[in-house]
Protein backbone atom coordinates (compact mmCIF):
# COMPACT_ATOMS: atom_id res chain seq x y z
CA UNK A 1 0.00 0.00 0.00
CA UNK A 2 1.21 3.40 -0.89
CA UNK A 3 0.29 6.33 1.18
CA UNK A 4 -0.04 9.62 0.47
CA UNK A 5 0.12 12.39 2.56
CA UNK A 6 -1.63 14.80 0.90
CA UNK A 7 -4.99 12.38 0.66
CA UNK A 8 -4.60 12.14 4.64
CA UNK A 9 -5.12 15.80 6.08
CA UNK A 10 -8.18 14.99 8.12
CA UNK A 11 -6.21 12.56 9.95
CA UNK A 12 -3.72 14.75 10.34
CA UNK A 13 -5.79 17.96 11.54
CA UNK A 14 -6.94 15.38 13.74
CA UNK A 15 -4.07 14.21 15.33
CA UNK A 16 -3.30 17.44 15.65
CA UNK A 17 -6.09 18.33 17.47
CA UNK A 18 -5.75 15.66 19.73
CA UNK A 19 -2.18 16.83 20.72
CA UNK A 20 -4.15 20.15 21.26
CA UNK A 21 -6.64 19.04 23.86
CA UNK A 22 -4.25 17.07 25.92
CA UNK A 23 -1.80 20.52 26.08
CA UNK A 24 1.30 19.69 24.09
CA UNK A 25 0.76 22.73 21.62
CA UNK A 26 0.81 26.16 21.64
CA UNK A 27 0.09 29.29 18.93
CA UNK A 28 2.93 31.30 17.58
CA UNK A 29 2.64 33.28 14.79
CA UNK A 30 3.34 31.28 12.15
CA UNK A 31 1.47 27.79 13.10
CA UNK A 32 1.50 25.21 15.86
CA UNK A 33 4.11 24.41 17.85
CA UNK A 34 5.05 20.88 19.84
CA UNK A 35 6.23 22.12 23.51
CA UNK A 36 9.44 19.19 23.81
CA UNK A 37 9.13 20.24 27.46
CA UNK A 38 5.80 18.67 28.18
CA UNK A 39 7.69 15.43 26.86
CA UNK A 40 10.63 14.84 29.13
CA UNK A 41 11.60 11.90 27.11
CA UNK A 42 12.07 13.87 24.10
CA UNK A 43 15.97 13.54 23.92
CA UNK A 44 16.22 9.63 24.71
CA UNK A 45 15.60 8.00 21.95
CA UNK A 46 18.84 9.81 20.23
CA UNK A 47 20.55 10.69 22.68
CA UNK A 48 20.17 14.25 21.73
CA UNK A 49 21.58 17.29 23.59
CA UNK A 50 19.04 19.44 23.82
CA UNK A 51 21.41 22.18 25.43
CA UNK A 52 23.67 22.06 22.61
CA UNK A 53 20.29 22.90 19.65
CA UNK A 54 20.14 26.33 20.97
CA UNK A 55 21.52 28.16 18.18
CA UNK A 56 22.17 27.46 14.35
CA UNK A 57 18.80 25.50 13.84
CA UNK A 58 17.31 25.79 10.10
CA UNK A 59 14.30 26.57 11.16
CA UNK A 60 14.67 29.07 13.78
CA UNK A 61 11.75 30.84 15.05
CA UNK A 62 12.09 33.74 17.62
CA UNK A 63 8.32 32.78 19.33
CA UNK A 64 9.65 28.98 19.94
CA UNK A 65 9.92 28.27 23.83
CA UNK A 66 12.66 25.48 22.87
CA UNK A 67 14.65 25.05 20.11
CA UNK A 68 13.88 21.85 19.18
CA UNK A 69 10.03 22.25 19.41
CA UNK A 70 8.64 21.63 16.09
CA UNK A 71 5.62 22.49 13.55
CA UNK A 72 2.39 20.78 13.97
CA UNK A 73 0.44 22.74 11.45
CA UNK A 74 1.98 26.01 9.82
CA UNK A 75 0.21 28.85 8.42
CA UNK A 76 -0.38 30.30 5.28
CA UNK A 77 1.60 33.38 4.79
CA UNK A 78 -0.15 36.49 3.53
CA UNK A 79 -0.49 37.03 0.21
CA UNK A 80 1.65 34.23 -0.54
CA UNK A 81 -0.57 31.01 -2.30
CA UNK A 82 1.06 27.69 -1.74
CA UNK A 83 0.31 24.86 -4.20
CA UNK A 84 -0.87 22.59 -1.48
CA UNK A 85 -2.12 24.43 1.58
CA UNK A 86 -5.66 23.71 3.61
CA UNK A 87 -8.19 24.80 5.95
CA UNK A 88 -7.92 23.85 9.49
CA UNK A 89 -9.28 24.90 13.09
CA UNK A 90 -6.21 26.89 13.28
CA UNK A 91 -6.70 28.34 9.94
CA UNK A 92 -5.63 28.12 6.62
CA UNK A 93 -1.55 26.38 6.31
CA UNK A 94 -0.28 23.23 5.84
CA UNK A 95 0.82 19.96 8.18
CA UNK A 96 4.37 20.02 9.72
CA UNK A 97 6.45 17.64 7.65
CA UNK A 98 6.57 15.01 11.04
CA UNK A 99 2.82 14.82 11.76
CA UNK A 100 1.96 12.91 8.63
CA UNK A 101 3.91 9.62 9.54
CA UNK A 102 2.26 9.44 12.65
CA UNK A 103 -1.37 10.04 11.20
CA UNK A 104 -0.98 7.57 8.44
CA UNK A 105 0.60 5.00 9.98
CA UNK A 106 -1.65 4.89 13.13
CA UNK A 107 -4.58 4.83 10.58
CA UNK A 108 -3.34 1.79 8.86
CA UNK A 109 -0.86 -0.19 11.94
CA UNK A 110 -3.20 1.09 14.82
CA UNK A 111 -1.71 3.02 17.66
CA UNK A 112 0.83 0.77 18.43
CA UNK A 113 2.64 -1.66 15.96
CA UNK A 114 6.01 -3.75 15.94
CA UNK A 115 8.48 -2.26 12.95
CA UNK A 116 9.31 1.30 12.35
CA UNK A 117 11.87 1.58 9.91
CA UNK A 118 13.66 4.14 8.09
CA UNK A 119 17.39 6.26 7.16
CA UNK A 120 19.93 6.43 9.82
CA UNK A 121 19.24 10.17 9.19
CA UNK A 122 15.75 10.20 10.45
CA UNK A 123 17.11 9.51 14.00
CA UNK A 124 17.54 12.74 15.56
CA UNK A 125 14.67 14.71 14.30
CA UNK A 126 12.23 13.22 12.05
CA UNK A 127 11.87 9.81 14.31
CA UNK A 128 12.52 11.58 17.31
CA UNK A 129 9.27 14.03 16.79
CA UNK A 130 7.58 11.47 15.11
CA UNK A 131 7.93 9.49 18.98
CA UNK A 132 7.04 12.45 20.82
CA UNK A 133 3.86 13.51 19.21
CA UNK A 134 2.66 10.03 18.72
CA UNK A 135 2.90 8.70 22.55
CA UNK A 136 1.77 12.15 23.85
CA UNK A 137 -1.24 11.79 21.49
CA UNK A 138 -2.16 7.86 21.87
CA UNK A 139 -0.57 7.64 25.56
CA UNK A 140 1.32 4.14 24.61
CA UNK A 141 4.98 3.97 25.56
CA UNK A 142 6.81 2.63 23.73
CA UNK A 143 4.98 3.42 20.81
CA UNK A 144 6.63 1.28 18.23
CA UNK A 145 8.33 -1.87 19.61
CA UNK A 146 11.23 -2.18 17.10
CA UNK A 147 13.08 0.78 15.36
CA UNK A 148 15.31 -0.65 11.95
CA UNK A 149 17.66 2.10 10.77
CA UNK A 150 19.13 1.92 7.14
CA UNK A 151 22.77 2.75 7.15
CA UNK A 152 23.30 5.38 3.88
CA UNK A 153 24.99 4.38 0.47
CA UNK A 154 28.28 5.91 -0.68
CA UNK A 155 27.95 6.51 -4.30
CA UNK A 156 31.89 6.37 -5.86
CA UNK A 157 33.19 7.95 -2.86
CA UNK A 158 31.54 10.95 -3.11
CA UNK A 159 28.20 12.63 -1.52
CA UNK A 160 25.45 12.35 -4.73
CA UNK A 161 24.94 15.77 -7.01
CA UNK A 162 23.53 16.42 -10.01
CA UNK A 163 26.57 18.82 -10.90
CA UNK A 164 28.95 16.14 -10.38
CA UNK A 165 27.06 13.46 -12.12
CA UNK A 166 26.54 11.50 -9.06
CA UNK A 167 22.47 11.11 -9.44
CA UNK A 168 22.04 6.91 -9.83
CA UNK A 169 18.45 6.28 -11.05
CA UNK A 170 17.01 2.70 -11.31
CA UNK A 171 16.28 3.66 -15.16
CA UNK A 172 20.20 4.20 -15.21
CA UNK A 173 21.26 0.57 -14.32
CA UNK A 174 18.51 -0.78 -16.83
CA UNK A 175 19.75 1.69 -19.31
CA UNK A 176 23.63 0.09 -18.58
CA UNK A 177 22.12 -3.47 -19.01
CA UNK A 178 21.30 -4.52 -15.75
CA UNK A 179 18.04 -6.37 -14.77
CA UNK A 180 17.00 -4.02 -11.80
CA UNK A 181 16.91 -6.68 -9.06
CA UNK A 182 20.76 -6.59 -9.14
CA UNK A 183 20.58 -3.92 -7.63
CA UNK A 184 18.32 -5.76 -4.34
CA UNK A 185 21.22 -8.58 -5.28
CA UNK A 186 23.86 -6.19 -4.69
CA UNK A 187 21.69 -4.90 -1.69
CA UNK A 188 21.68 -8.24 0.24
CA UNK A 189 25.08 -8.38 0.23
CA UNK A 190 25.77 -6.34 3.41
CA UNK A 191 24.08 -6.06 6.35
CA UNK A 192 21.15 -2.68 6.37
CA UNK A 193 23.12 -0.94 9.31
CA UNK A 194 26.70 -1.58 7.18
CA UNK A 195 27.49 1.35 4.78
CA UNK A 196 27.75 -0.13 1.64
CA UNK A 197 30.15 1.96 -1.57
CA UNK A 198 28.21 1.65 -4.68
CA UNK A 199 30.36 1.54 -7.85
CA UNK A 200 30.90 0.57 -11.28
CA UNK A 201 32.86 -2.86 -10.66
CA UNK A 202 30.52 -3.67 -7.21
CA UNK A 203 27.08 -3.16 -9.44
CA UNK A 204 28.64 -5.54 -12.61
CA UNK A 205 30.25 -8.31 -9.85
CA UNK A 206 26.44 -8.18 -8.20
CA UNK A 207 24.66 -8.43 -11.63
CA UNK A 208 26.97 -11.18 -12.61
CA UNK A 209 26.48 -13.03 -9.34
CA UNK A 210 22.65 -12.44 -9.43
CA UNK A 211 22.01 -14.21 -13.33
CA UNK A 212 24.11 -17.13 -11.93
CA UNK A 213 22.25 -17.49 -9.06
CA UNK A 214 18.90 -17.16 -11.62
CA UNK A 215 21.18 -20.17 -13.70
CA UNK A 216 20.73 -22.20 -10.75
CA UNK A 217 17.17 -21.49 -9.94
CA UNK A 218 16.15 -21.89 -14.20
CA UNK A 219 17.95 -25.13 -13.99
CA UNK A 220 15.12 -26.69 -11.02
CA UNK A 221 11.81 -25.20 -13.19
CA UNK A 222 11.51 -28.62 -14.35
CA UNK A 223 12.16 -30.90 -11.64
CA UNK A 224 9.51 -33.07 -10.53
CA UNK A 225 8.73 -34.76 -7.32
CA UNK A 226 8.49 -33.99 -3.80
CA UNK A 227 11.33 -32.82 -1.24
CA UNK A 228 12.03 -33.77 1.79
CA UNK A 229 10.88 -31.80 4.99
CA UNK A 230 13.24 -33.30 7.49
CA UNK A 231 16.16 -33.07 4.99
CA UNK A 232 15.19 -29.68 4.32
CA UNK A 233 14.50 -28.51 7.81
CA UNK A 234 18.11 -27.92 9.21
CA UNK A 235 18.52 -25.30 5.91
CA UNK A 236 15.45 -23.78 6.59
CA UNK A 237 16.25 -23.32 10.36
CA UNK A 238 19.61 -21.71 9.40
CA UNK A 239 17.64 -19.36 6.77
CA UNK A 240 15.03 -18.61 9.38
CA UNK A 241 18.06 -17.66 12.29
CA UNK A 242 20.09 -15.13 10.03
CA UNK A 243 17.04 -13.43 8.85
CA UNK A 244 15.99 -13.50 13.09
CA UNK A 245 19.28 -11.96 13.68
CA UNK A 246 18.74 -8.54 12.94
CA UNK A 247 17.57 -9.38 9.25
CA UNK A 248 21.50 -11.19 8.23
CA UNK A 249 21.06 -10.66 4.50
CA UNK A 250 24.33 -11.56 4.11
CA UNK A 251 24.41 -14.98 5.99
CA UNK A 252 20.58 -15.94 4.94
CA UNK A 253 22.50 -15.32 1.05
CA UNK A 254 25.10 -17.25 2.27
CA UNK A 255 22.96 -20.27 3.09
CA UNK A 256 21.17 -20.16 -0.21
CA UNK A 257 24.06 -20.22 -2.07
CA UNK A 258 25.08 -23.12 -0.61
CA UNK A 259 21.56 -24.38 -1.47
CA UNK A 260 21.59 -23.82 -4.99
CA UNK A 261 25.48 -25.11 -5.65
CA UNK A 262 24.98 -28.12 -3.41
CA UNK A 263 25.55 -31.45 -5.36
CA UNK A 264 24.26 -33.55 -2.58
CA UNK A 265 20.85 -31.98 -1.98
CA UNK A 266 18.15 -33.86 -4.49
CA UNK A 267 16.30 -31.26 -7.09
CA UNK A 268 12.92 -30.85 -5.71
CA UNK A 269 14.78 -30.06 -2.47
CA UNK A 270 16.97 -27.39 -4.39
CA UNK A 271 13.82 -26.13 -5.82
CA UNK A 272 11.91 -26.15 -2.72
CA UNK A 273 14.08 -24.44 -0.46
CA UNK A 274 15.37 -21.61 -2.97
CA UNK A 275 11.33 -20.89 -3.24
CA UNK A 276 11.23 -20.88 -0.11
CA UNK A 277 13.74 -18.69 0.94
CA UNK A 278 12.61 -16.31 -1.89
CA UNK A 279 9.63 -15.38 -0.04
CA UNK A 280 11.90 -13.32 1.81
CA UNK A 281 14.82 -12.21 -0.61
CA UNK A 282 12.35 -11.64 -3.31
CA UNK A 283 14.76 -12.27 -6.08
CA UNK A 284 12.17 -13.82 -8.48
CA UNK A 285 13.87 -16.59 -8.50
CA UNK A 286 10.45 -18.68 -9.75
CA UNK A 287 10.79 -16.98 -13.00
CA UNK A 288 14.18 -17.65 -13.77
CA UNK A 289 14.63 -18.81 -17.11
CA UNK A 290 17.88 -20.13 -18.94
CA UNK A 291 20.28 -17.48 -19.99
CA UNK A 292 20.64 -16.93 -23.90
CA UNK A 293 23.42 -16.64 -25.34
CA UNK A 294 24.43 -13.06 -26.14
CA UNK A 295 25.35 -12.26 -29.52
CA UNK A 296 28.96 -10.60 -29.72
CA UNK A 297 28.65 -7.40 -32.44
CA UNK A 298 31.63 -5.50 -34.00
CA UNK A 299 31.36 -1.85 -34.81
CA UNK A 300 34.41 0.53 -34.99
CA UNK A 301 32.56 3.46 -34.49
CA UNK A 302 30.75 1.92 -31.72
CA UNK A 303 33.65 0.83 -30.18
CA UNK A 304 35.60 3.95 -30.43
CA UNK A 305 32.64 5.65 -29.11
CA UNK A 306 32.20 3.39 -25.65
CA UNK A 307 36.13 3.35 -25.47
CA UNK A 308 35.77 7.40 -25.56
CA UNK A 309 33.34 6.74 -22.77
CA UNK A 310 34.82 4.77 -20.91
CA UNK A 311 37.97 7.41 -20.83
CA UNK A 312 35.57 9.87 -19.83
CA UNK A 313 34.47 8.00 -17.16
CA UNK A 314 38.24 7.24 -15.57
CA UNK A 315 38.82 10.99 -15.70
CA UNK A 316 35.57 11.60 -13.99
CA UNK A 317 33.80 13.61 -16.66
CA UNK A 318 30.51 12.01 -16.21
CA UNK A 319 28.40 14.15 -17.92
CA UNK A 320 30.59 13.65 -21.37
CA UNK A 321 30.17 9.76 -20.59
CA UNK A 322 26.15 10.78 -19.83
CA UNK A 323 26.22 12.51 -23.24
CA UNK A 324 27.81 9.37 -25.11
CA UNK A 325 25.94 6.69 -23.38
CA UNK A 326 22.54 8.62 -24.51
CA UNK A 327 23.95 9.54 -28.01
CA UNK A 328 24.24 5.59 -28.25
CA UNK A 329 21.14 5.24 -27.19
CA UNK A 330 19.37 6.88 -29.67
CA UNK A 331 20.43 4.35 -31.74
CA UNK A 332 19.44 1.38 -29.85
CA UNK A 333 22.90 0.65 -28.44
CA UNK A 334 22.83 -0.34 -24.92
CA UNK A 335 26.27 -0.05 -23.26
CA UNK A 336 26.69 -2.17 -19.88
CA UNK A 337 29.47 -1.94 -17.88
CA UNK A 338 31.34 -5.02 -16.21
CA UNK A 339 34.53 -5.62 -14.09
CA UNK A 340 36.22 -6.69 -17.27
CA UNK A 341 35.04 -3.31 -19.24
CA UNK A 342 32.43 -2.03 -21.10
CA UNK A 343 30.43 -3.60 -23.58
CA UNK A 344 27.61 -3.02 -26.16
CA UNK A 345 24.72 -4.43 -28.02
CA UNK A 346 21.91 -3.41 -29.57
CA UNK A 347 18.55 -3.24 -27.69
Amino acid sequence: MLCKATEHIEEQIALGLRLEEKGYTYRTSDGIYFDVSRFPSYADFAGLDLAGQSEGRIDEVAEKRNPADFAIWKFAAEGVKRQQEWDSPWGRGFPGWHLECSAMSSKYLGEHFDIHTGGIDHVPVHHTNEIAQSEAAFGRTPWVNFWMHNEFIDFKGEKMSKSKGSVLLLQDLVDAGYEPLAYRYWFLQAHYRQQQSFTDEAIAAAAKGYRRLLAHAAELREVQGQGDPELQAPLRARFRAAMHDDLNAPQAMAVAWEVARSGELPGPDKRDLLLHFDRVLALDLASAAPAAEEETESDPRIDALVAERAAARARKDFAEADRIRDALATEGIVVRDTPEGPTWKRA
